[in-house]
């Protein structure tokens, strides 16, 4: 398994911060996909009071999220604060139906165990360490809290892939994204609790190329290879890749997603998860702890 691979993280929150007054009218997919996502919801059963939606971006998910947790305390976090910015109005007067809180799903702004449910829908593609960021995913749930999400897979955009590859050999066009299995290992080495993962194929439709790559730049979802070109791509080389590009009979193209999903509990009471320094550790309860001495030091009948 390869833990890392590279992002130029201040591409990635350029990227997005630039496409935050347009995100909604391109959002269509993540739509899509946080709407089946919601559904796992129905798995965990048991109280919440705190939820985080991490990688919120304009908000719309989140409060969607308040049809399942109406009384619950929700927080939206984005790395790129234009996009809680836009998430304004979702967010209500004052901020009364979620909180918005500008973060770094690495290193995120929250205390030990504080969440019930942290749900995070097309998010994680864009980080680089996956076993170190679900280390910090657990850290801020609760013992036995539900994490849920999901995130591209390697045939994402595999034909725009392709025809790049055709006009332009030397340069990486699209992020690299991380397999289901690769995902599954970190989590566990994580420690999270009874995985289930998921991969789904999903094609998309548009009239040309140019429109493909006119949503992708709305969605902020740019190529954040460091080693992709930083100069403006030739016109040859351009006309090369629309023209590799397979279209479909009545003249449009179609796009591959394929959508990673996985689920699972943080380590319970007593339960060991992994440290950042690969060992592992067990937390207890003070009232735990007590319980079990006492039991221990009362006599035999």
């Amino acid at each position: 398994m390869t833990d890392t691979f590279h992002l130029d993280r201040n591409q990635v929150r350029r990227a997005f911060s630039r496409a935050a007054n347009r995100y909604e009218q391109h959002d269509a997919l993540q739509r899509e996909v946080g709407m089946r996502l919601r559904e796992h919801l129905d798995f965990f059963k048991e109280p919440v009071r705190r939820v985080l939606d991490l990688g919120a971006g304009t908000g719309l998910g989140t409060r969607q999220l308040l049809q399942y947790y109406p009384q619950a305390q929700l927080v939206a976090a984005d790395l790129a604060q234009p996009m809680l910015q836009q998430a304004r109005h979702h967010a209500g007067w004052r901020g009364r139906r979620f909180a918005r809180v500008t973060a770094d799903a690495e290193q995120l702004p929250f205390a030990d165990a504080g969440f019930d449910v942290l749900y995070s829908n097309l998010c994680i593609q864009w980080l680089e360490a996956p076993q170190a960021l679900f280390a910090e995913l657990l850290r801020v749930l609760r013992p036995g809290g539900f994490l849920l999400l999901t995130s591209f897979g390697p045939d994402t955009l595999q034909e725009l892939r392709q025809a790049w590859a055709h006009a332009d050999d030397r340069h990486p066009h699209i992020s690299r994204f991380l397999d289901m299995h690769d995902l599954g290992d970190a989590a566990l080495m994580a420690g999270l609790r009874d995985p289930v993962l998921s991969s789904e194929a999903l094609q998309m439709t548009y009239p040309d190329v140019t429109a493909l790559l006119r949503e992708l730049k709305g969605l902020g979802a740019t190529n954040a290879d460091p080693s992709r070109q930083r100069g403006l791509t030739g016109k040859s080389r351009y006309q090369r890749m629309l023209q590799a590009y397979p279209q479909q009979t009545d003249g449009r193209i179609s796009s591959s997603w394929e959508i990673i999903t996985l689920h699972g509990h943080a380590p319970r009471e007593g339960e060991a998860r992994r440290t950042p320094q690969g060992g592992q550790e067990a937390s207890f309860s003070v009232e735990a702890l007590r319980a079990t001495r006492h039991k221990r030091s009362s006599p035999a009948s």
